[in-house]
């Protein structure tokens, strides 16, 4: 367990604004849209209440993963410049509060979403946030390199809980959609971690900047998003996809191996500034062409539940 101890706590009341960043509002804003995604591009119908809540409890639950993972990371969050002022290590929020407000928030929104759509989904979240906060953050995370390779899974995981919102299971396109999410993960992140330069060094996390070296990263950014390409274009040939998802897919995913290739090329000789505008410009990219290829799932279910998309 993380050395919570060492963890200096202010004088300064903690605010609303506190607690809300330890459920860490982007990346629940991601989990919120994906679900939502997953939930509209089912073949199943959901009244919009039911939907409307159901993505509310899957957020919740996103929360509540980031309230115990920044419990549980306190330490390394207090090393890494990117993280030091998250309210644990910036002394706002005592991390027994935040562990006591992760643990309230998961239990909360897995039984009220079973309550308001199915066990099934609600079993998956639960899951999901044990995946989250065991497997990732307290295992792998600090232990091997494949850390967010693996970890990654668990903000994969999201489309496929508003898929069984819908339908009560799984399916071949609900797996496609964690795809995208998996394989576009590594080259995020790793991305990020570049950029960061020796932040996860001096944490001692051994992400594969760390293990591995800056050049290793760089060609395994290349392969993994070959390979999200590969994924991503072939989901157009699926139920999820269609012309518009497509185009989008082909266009996108040109950019993105083209980003990456830059950053391939990229060596230790060049300059540190020139390193950090390619790594950060992909990194931004990354993001852009995530949200991109879910809206084009979002636009495809759309036409095809409104009868539009056989005009096309």
């Amino acid at each position: 367990m993380s050395d919570t101890t060492s963890v200096h706590l202010g004088t300064t009341e903690a605010q609303f604004g506190d607690y809300l960043a330890l459920l860490k509002p982007r990346v629940m804003a991601l989990v919120v849209f994906t679900a939502f995604v997953g939930l509209l591009a089912a073949p199943v119908a959901v009244h919009p209440f039911v939907g409307m809540v159901s993505v509310l409890f899957i957020a919740v639950g996103g929360g509540a993963s980031g309230a115990l993972n920044m419990w549980w990371d306190a330490d390394i969050d207090r090393v890494m410049k990117r993280t030091r002022n998250r309210p644990i290590p910036a002394g706002l929020v005592a991390p027994e509060e935040a562990k006591a407000l992760g643990f309230a928030l998961s239990g909360f929104s897995v039984v009220m979403l079973g309550l308001a759509a199915n066990w099934f989904a609600a079993g998956f979240l639960a899951f999901t946030i044990f995946f989250y906060v065991a497997i990732y953050t307290m295992w792998l995370k600090r232990s091997t390199p494949q850390n967010i390779v693996i970890g990654g899974a668990a903000g994969a995981f999201p489309p496929m809980i508003g898929w069984a919102v819908a339908t009560g299971g799984v399916s071949v396109e609900g797996l496609l959609m964690f795809a995208l999410i998996f394989m576009w993960t590594p080259p995020h992140f790793w991305a990020l971690a570049l950029f960061m330069g020796d932040d996860y060094d001096n944490a001692d996390v051994p992400m594969l900047t760390v293990t591995h070296g800056r050049r290793a990263t760089r060609v395994y950014i290349l392969v993994y998003t070959v390979i999200l390409a590969l994924i991503a274009i072939g989901a157009g040939f699926s139920a999820i996809g269609g012309v518009i998802y497509l185009v989008t897919a082909l266009l996108l995913n040109i950019w993105f191996v083209i980003g990456a290739v830059k950053i391939w090329r990229r060596s230790e000789a060049d300059s540190a500034a020139d390193q950090f505008l390619v790594e950060r410009k992909f990194f931004k990219l990354s993001l852009f062409y995530l949200f991109s290829l879910f809206v084009a799932i979002l636009v495809e279910a759309g036409l095809d539940r409104y009868g539009i998309e056989g005009l096309l």
